[in-house]
Order: C-alpha cells, then structure tokens, then sequence
C-alpha cells in the first residue's frame, strides 16, 4: 500500500469495506481478516493474497503505532490540538510497554516545560472521561484544554475556588496561569523526546 502511494481509506472503499477497517488493521486495532475480506482488499490492490501476506510479514510488519493527534502548548497558544480527524494524524511507532489502543499523541510547541519536556517531544495520554478534571489529575503533569479552547501542557494544582485550576509550569522563567477553567485534564501516561519518535 505504501509502495503504491495508497491511502487507507479509499483502499478500504474500493474494497467495499468501512472506511477505517485498513488503517485499523494496520495499528493492530482489528482482528486479522476472514478470507473473503482478505480477497476483497487483495483485489482492490490488484494482489494475491499471497503477495499480501508476504509483504505483510515483511520488515517493520505488525508494529503497532499511535496516531498523533496534533499539537499541545507549553506556554505557545496553541487552539485545542485536534488537528486531525480521529485516527488520521501522523503514525508513530507505539512505545515498549504501551498499548495503543485508547491512547492519544500529542506534540510539544514552546518550552515552559523545560527542561522535562522539550518542543517537539511527544506526550502520550488516555481520557476514559471526555470532559472533567478527574481527581488523580490533580498534582500531576497533564495535558489539558481550557474553556478558550486553548490545549496545555501543565503540572495542575487545584486552584482557589472549586472548578478552577493553576497550570503551573516548570521552566522558572516561564509564567504560570492562575484560577484557569478547564473543559478535561489527563494525566500524561508517557513523554518521549523528539530524537527516540520514530514515524512510520
């Protein structure tokens, strides 16, 4: 597929399947298909299923990967980092000892984070809840969007009134935003630095 220049999706639809089934199958988020479907998409590429099958276990076969679903601030303005439609965004290779499923990438702009995170890393993260600050959120380092739409990368601290937070950062010469609204909160679950992501 990637030899010919194809996108998921349209191969997906030539095949007569849904539009996410390939790339799904590609991360490893669905089950290796039945025989006929594995016909369908071998006739969509003009293939054997055979020639499929050995491509497939070719180099770099059944490596896992995460989509990155934009960029996150650390003290840039960045507007809520869903650049992408879910799934869509650039592929990263999933780190040792992470599943992907249920978890989102999201790259760095600015450095108030530093020196723990850099522009360009990358933070890994889960939301079970789709809105809210949950409670083990608090004191933690977490990627967040504020009520201007604004996504962060910030150590939350609870703030003076209820359902208000600090972000604080941890560059010293970086400001600190204070009684700040939040639409989520999530812990980040992993931080890789740029130089270790390996984009596939």
């Amino acid at each position: 597929m990637d030899a010919r220049g194809l996108r998921a999706a349209p191969l997906s639809e030539a095949a007569g399947l849904s539009k996410s089934f390939i790339r799904d199958l590609r991360r490893g988020k669905a089950a290796s298909p039945k025989l006929d479907t594995a016909m369908k998409i071998a006739r969509a590429l003009d293939m054997s299923v055979e020639e499929i099958l050995a491509a497939a276990n070719g180099p770099g076969a059944g490596r896992l990967t995460i989509a990155i679903a934009g960029k996150v601030g650390a003290g840039a303005k960045v507007p809520v980092f869903d650049a992408y439609e879910k799934g869509d965004g650039p592929q990263v290779e999933c780190p040792p000892g992470l599943s992907p499923h249920g978890v989102v990438a999201v790259e760095i702009v600015g450095d108030s984070m530093e020196p723990v995170y850099s522009a360009g890393d990358l933070l890994f993260y889960s939301r079970p809840a789709h809105e809210g600050v949950p409670s083990e959120a608090v004191g933690r380092r977490c990627v967040c969007e504020c009520e201007r739409g604004l996504g962060w990368v910030k150590l939350v601290k609870l703030g003076s009134e209820p359902g208000y937070f600090h972000l604080i950062a941890l560059n010293p010469d970086a400001e600190n935003q204070h009684d700040v609204r939040l639409k989520w909160a999530a812990p980040v679950r992993l931080h890789w630095p740029a130089d270790l992501v390996k984009r596939v």
